[in-house]
């Protein structure tokens, strides 16, 4: 459900403080004048010794992208929930989505919403709270107003909004993501987490009763919040 097209891809980057490069989009378009956010990413590409694709290799990447994962969230002192209530405040409307994302080597929370029949887009930064840029998605498609119609009828009736399904899965981990499915026939929140040693979960979060349970589907070593070793995020055994 996630409309912002660019994916985060920090592949191997660790956090530094200090510093702003990350450039944004403000006002109608993305052409719009630039802000900055104030948690900086520094690109670190690391090379495999052997430059083979190997089981070791690959215990490496993992390792990097928990150690990743885990620096994120550290940085993000603006939770998802409060993300959410900032871009709500700069853009009245319905939040969709919103995930913690890398834009030039910036981290920000990049929040989706609906407002009418209009998709705007609003960039939160993740230490300060601050809202960094606004702007209306452009049509390129033509299919935004059917999406918008399923996603209104997904959310009719529902009582759980984006924010409040991060409040009931911040227990789990600490929330980099929260979106709408609204391809299930069980209406739910899409919530990704990470845990203390860098491992991800995913959750589903009812639009209704806003019960959180496991993602059984998703793809992640970590399913119910467990890290690699096996130990729940707070270290203790099942």
């Amino acid at each position: 459900m996630k409309r912002n097209l660019v994916i985060a891809t920090v592949a191997a980057a660790a956090l530094i403080g200090g510093g702003t490069a990350t450039a944004f989009a403000t006002g109608g378009d993305d052409d719009g004048a630039a802000a900055k956010s104030s948690v900086q990413l520094k690109n670190d590409d690391r090379k495999d010794d052997d430059g083979k694709d190997d089981d070791r290799d690959d215990r490496k990447d993992d390792r990097d992208d928990a150690a990743e994962n885990t620096a994120e969230a550290k940085a993000a002192k603006v939770t998802a929930a409060d993300a959410i209530k900032a871009a709500l405040a700069d853009t009245s409307g319905t939040a969709v989505s919103a995930e913690l994302d890398d834009e030039d080597g910036g981290l920000v929370w990049d929040v989706d919403v609906l407002k009418g029949g209009a998709w705007h887009n609003v960039e939160v930064d993740p230490g300060t709270g601050k809202v960094l840029g606004s702007w209306v998605d452009k049509d390129d498609d033509g299919d935004d107003a059917a999406e918008a119609a399923r996603v209104n009828s997904a959310l009719k009736g529902a009582s759980t909004s984006a924010a409040d399904a991060a409040r009931a899965a911040a227990d789990k981990g600490t929330v980099t993501s929260v979106d709408l499915d609204d391809d299930g026939k069980a209406g739910v929140w899409d919530v990704e987490t990470t845990g203390a040693k860098g491992a991800e979960a995913d959750w589903h979060v009812g639009l209704t009763n806003g019960k959180v349970t496991a993602d059984r589907s998703d793809s992640h070593d970590d399913r119910d919040g467990q890290d690699h070793d096996g130990s729940d995020d707070d270290g203790s055994d099942d």
